[in-house]
């Protein structure tokens, strides 16, 4: 038989055999976004019709615009509780413990799974299953069920097709491969719906999501000659707007679309910290080591950083200073 991912074919029977009887969290990252959520549920779901007592928790609330995606059957418990419940923990789409919270670094050391796709991952599980060229961590999911024969539902079906729908932007990104689209085909005929996905996930924004998309667009500005594009979110502006952190959610995309830029970044002011987004048109500008030199990381096309300790106006130049060497190695190197 061929594998859709022979390399991880094993390691992912291990993990369900060590499911087994166990009562499993599935843990997601902060500020979660499709391929967050929708791994969660689909591999809540595998477990479950395994016999499996499984939930999910996350450090922030399932955003507004996803929240189609979790049945009502399925529970999202609060940290304590999932520590109450003495749960084993599997980490999704978390390129460290750290990525959910200190918190639940600190509640889980080492956790029983991680399942994820991102470049820094260092392995910090009992057993791992990363494969960074995939496009998503929901299609790593959705190929090993479809390796192992297990039966995917209409409810996991939805969250795998909208996990790699967002983290591939709609099948555009350079991830994107025929194994992705082979496999959001069989999703389809397990039950995902298409036009709803598009409608619940990209036509449902609130006019304080459209101000706030506004507020950025009217702060950007290009460096290296057009290649470099920043945008600002300063504080106060989700008062400003009734919007929250979810709603800036891909507006750093807008900055990286402008005709010539390379890099698009979003840098927010938020309770006194800085936080930053970037999003690069080519694999080789590997922003997530540029994020590693902010405490962050990520993928080499989409990574994010955070400023600990630093105001606006120390941070933006050292910014802006290394996202310009780097497009500028980048052009150096392509001679």
């Amino acid at each position: 038989m061929s594998f859709l991912y022979p390399q991880l074919h094993d390691a992912f029977a291990r993990l369900l055999a060590a499911s087994a009887g166990r009562r499993v969290v599935v843990v997601g990252h902060a500020r979660p976004d499709g391929d967050c959520i929708g791994s969660q549920v689909a591999l809540a779901c595998l477990l479950r019709a395994r016999g499996v007592d499984a939930v999910c928790c996350n450090p922030d609330p399932v955003p507004r615009r996803l929240g189609f995606l979790v049945p009502s059957s399925l529970p999202f418990v609060t940290l304590e509780t999932a520590l109450a419940e003495r749960r084993d923990a599997i980490f999704v789409d978390c390129a460290d413990r750290n990525r959910a919270s200190a918190r639940f670094a600190e509640a889980f050391p080492r956790p029983l799974g991680n399942i994820d796709h991102h470049l820094s991952n260092p392995n910090y599980a009992e057993h791992n299953l990363v494969d960074t060229p995939s496009a998503a961590t929901a299609e790593i999911l959705a190929g090993l069920a479809q390796d192992a024969g297990l039966p995917i539902d209409t409810v996991a079906a939805a969250g795998l097709y909208a996990g790699i729908a967002t983290d591939t932007g709609q099948f555009r990104f350079a991830a994107t491969t025929e194994r992705t689209f082979r496999l959001a085909a069989s999703l389809l005929a397990a039950g995902a719906d298409p036009a709803r996905m598009g409608l619940e996930l990209y036509e449902r924004e609130t006019f304080g999501k459209l101000q706030l998309l506004q507020r950025f667009l009217s702060s950007l500005e290009t460096c290296a000659d057009g290649r470099v594009c920043i945008g600002l979110l300063p504080e106060g502006v989700y008062e400003e707007t009734g919007t929250n952190t979810e709603d800036s959610e891909g507006l750093v995309d807008y900055a990286r679309s402008i005709d010539g830029v390379e890099i698009g970044a979003l840098v927010e002011v938020r309770k006194g910290a800085l936080k930053g987004s970037l999003r690069a048109k080519s694999a080789d500008y590997r922003v997530d080591l540029i994020a590693a030199q902010f405490n962050g990381g990520g993928h080499a096309c989409a990574a994010g950083l955070n400023a600990k300790g630093e105001t606006l106006e120390t941070f933006l130049p050292r910014l802006r200073a290394a996202l310009v060497a780097r497009v500028e190695a980048v052009a150096a190197a392509r001679r």
